[in-house]
């Protein structure tokens, strides 16, 4: 069934559906919807794939949206579509926000099919096809790919310039988006503001990429790390046999690093007050790992385990062996990539004379013990002088900048982006009429 709007939006509207580069977003009284994810209806059936995060609300805004914009990594793939809300002739929608594996990629293009059709059903003949904006090295590898299960326009936009656009959107314009933490307040929430400038991002994907943000259009990426998600994905993969991210963090939550990980406690017995480190703190990850195993070799060929051949006595030198829980070696191996990315980020930001911190990717997901760690790092390192900030939408900073970056047609699109000068977000902040 197709949406019917007042006589007098008809006009605009119309004029939208055959200028689609002209959309602009009204983001007056956006929110973001503390609620199970609502899912408009679509071709599929089943299980689509997707993991399903938080929409925003945009109660005030009007006009048709006749693009989604995909980013696509080596690991997950980020889509960002608006939707008007499910079942209701209220003007206003919302900002959708899912991530597939990159892995299956196709099941990401059939749902992305699926919006297509809806889109037509809405909107009527003349709404034509529904255009792709694409970021990520997924937007060159399934290029093609892209054009010939969608049959729509693609255009494929500059991953860095989307992750800042995508990060000042959330900073300038989203309520309870960004929050620092602390263990007393897990979220401190951080009112929109329009003085952002100067701030390192931080982004942790497959990989990690530091970028300095000096003002709008004005950024380098000056570092980075290949220890990253993709590290703590793969590396747990082989240790655990865990099969999802969101599995491993699972153990994560459940584990116990001390068992694994050599604390300064157990080199000094206590605190070292003198430089600060509490006796919980990490001297070593993984550090009492080798010797507990040499511990329980020894062991065995004491008891002469390694010397017999029978079966009882193989089991028992198999049983004086330690047993690393997969809960533990999962948070060890968290802290170690978190506590190194938290420590790299600090030391860019302190050559570079930035205060403020962002971490963003989809590395993070809202994990508190992954939150915990960065923001520790920073305030351990700097004393407290530098703030760590984190986002709800973290993993969508690179879809939300493509989202954006719908152009009127042929602006900046004949020769290389780069030549082009890069314009603001169409952002609108319309009063009521």
């Amino acid at each position: 069934m197709q949406r019917r709007y007042p006589m007098e939006r008809k006009a605009s509207i119309d004029h939208t559906i055959l200028s689609p580069g002209t959309v602009s977003i009204n983001v007056k009284g956006a929110f973001i919807v503390d609620e199970q994810p609502s899912r408009p209806p679509t071709p599929s059936d089943g299980d689509d794939g997707a993991q399903h995060d938080t929409e925003i609300r945009l109660p005030n805004h009007e006009a048709v949206v006749s693009h989604v914009a995909l980013d696509i990594g080596g690991s997950l793939a980020k889509l960002v579509y608006f939707s008007h809300e499910p079942n209701s002739k209220d003007l206003g929608g919302r900002l959708n926000f899912l991530k597939f594996e990159t892995d299956r990629i196709d099941q990401c293009l059939d749902f992305v099919k699926g919006l297509q059709d809806e889109f037509r059903r809405q909107n009527g003949s003349r709404s034509g096809k529904m255009s792709i904006m694409a970021t990520g090295g997924g937007a060159y590898k399934y290029y093609d790919d892209m054009k010939r299960i969608l049959g729509a326009e693609v255009l494929r936009e500059d991953e860095m310039n989307c992750l800042i656009m995508g990060l000042d959107f959330f900073i300038r314009e989203i309520p309870r988006e960004v929050f620092t933490y602390s263990d007393d307040e897990p979220m401190h929430f951080q009112a929109p503001r329009a003085d952002i400038y100067p701030y390192l991002l931080v982004n942790i994907g497959s990989g990690v990429s530091m970028i300095k943000v000096s003002g709008q259009r004005q950024f380098e990426r000056i570092g980075g790390t290949s220890l990253g998600g993709g590290t703590l994905w793969g590396l747990l993969s082989l240790l655990t046999g865990a099969r999802t991210f969101d599995d491993m963090l699972k153990m994560a939550e459940a584990g116990d690093n001390a068992a694994v990980d050599m604390l300064v406690g157990d080199i000094y017995g206590a605190d070292y007050n003198k430089i600060g480190l509490k006796s919980t703190a990490i001297a070593s990850s993984f550090g009492k790992v080798f010797k507990m195993k040499r511990q329980g070799e020894n062991q065995a060929e004491d008891h002469g385990g390694l010397s017999q051949d029978s079966r009882e006595e193989d089991n028992d030198a198999s049983s004086s062996q330690p047993q690393f829980r997969k809960e533990d070696i999962s948070r060890s191996l968290l802290y170690a990539v978190s506590n190194n990315i938290g420590q790299i980020a600090y030391l860019q930001s302190e050559k570079h004379n930035l205060e403020r911190i962002y971490f963003g990717g989809s590395f993070i997901r809202g994990h508190r013990q992954t939150i915990q760690t960065l923001s520790y790092a920073i305030n351990f390192w700097s004393k407290g002088v530098k703030k760590a900030y984190f986002l709800r939408h973290e993993g969508y900073l690179g879809s939300v900048g493509a989202f954006l970056k719908r152009q009127p047609k042929n602006w900046g699109r004949r020769n290389s982006f780069e030549e082009y000068p890069m314009e603001r977000p169409t952002i609108s902040r319309q009063e009521e009429e």
